[in-house]
């Protein structure tokens, strides 16, 4: 149960793809969209917590699958966070799917950035490291 039918899966009732939480919380659903609140909420509690850590945030990373691919996401998760200086510009966010952007505004103090995952090249970069090393 709570590897597999848990997180998203479990509070949405529905799905653990963000894509059809989002949808379906668009079409009211209030089950996902308590998902995707609570979603956006314990990540926006991290990136606080690791700035407090640090002492200071230069840049915000949105990475992987919901991370390059969600502007819903990254909207929920950057709202309100002007406080750590995150001040998001919402049409650079719309059209930062999948594509290297700077999504943030120009008064931000924090550059948020989306960049694309690419797995197959890190693995090929190891693999030629490794091949490498046992070479020598």
């Amino acid at each position: 149960l709570m590897n597999k039918k848990s997180g998203l899966l479990g509070i949405s009732g529905i799905s653990n793809d963000v894509r059809t939480i989002i949808s379906n919380a668009k079409s009211g659903n209030k089950r996902c969209q308590l998902a995707l609140d609570m979603f956006a909420y314990r990540i926006k509690k991290y990136i606080g917590a690791y700035t407090a850590v640090l002492g200071s945030l230069d840049v915000l990373v949105f990475t992987a699958g919901i991370g390059e691919n969600s502007p819903e996401i990254r909207s929920m998760i950057c709202n309100n966070m002007k406080v750590l200086g995150i001040e998001l510009d919402e049409e650079k966010n719309r059209g930062a799917k999948g594509v290297e952007s700077i999504i943030s505004n120009e008064k931000s103090k924090v550059k948020v950035l989306v960049i694309p995952t690419d797995e197959e090249k890190m693995i090929v970069s190891d693999v030629v490291k490794i091949v490498r090393e046992v070479g020598k």
